[in-house]
């Protein structure tokens, strides 16, 4: 019985996505979940946002700042107004963009490159 297993076995790891091996080894936040990305390997333009957001502006766009409320439910479940969003510059792009960064109190922030449908957690490096 096991030996006729094994094609249906061998068939569905087949269809099974295949996961790169980056992803794989990709550190992951224990507090939200979310996968990590060091601020040193953030954009250029994302490490210019945060120093804006650490000296606490001035801000590229009027929007920057504004409570970001979390509709996706990707970050972690927070009281409203926790949350605000900045704009990472896209170069090349007309309006905002889709790059933004999300931090909440006291120091928590979390990259997106594709509004909000996935986040990193920013960690500083040590």
């Amino acid at each position: 019985m096991a030996r006729s297993l094994r094609p249906l076995l061998l068939a569905a790891l087949l269809w099974l996505p295949q996961v790169p091996a980056a992803a794989a080894s990709e550190q992951i936040d224990a507090a939200s979940g979310l996968p990590v990305i060091a601020a040193a390997a953030l954009p250029a333009e994302a490490r210019d946002t945060l120093r804006a957001i650490e000296r606490g502006g001035p801000f590229a766009y009027e929007r920057d700042g504004v409570v970001f409320k979390n509709y996706e439910r990707v970050l972690p479940k927070q009281r409203r107004g926790y949350y605000h969003e900045y704009t990472v510059k896209t170069p090349g792009a007309r309006n905002r963009g889709a790059r933004r960064i999300v931090c909440g109190q006291p120091v928590e922030c979390y990259y997106t490159g594709d509004h909000y449908k996935t986040f990193k957690r920013i960690r500083e490096q040590p």
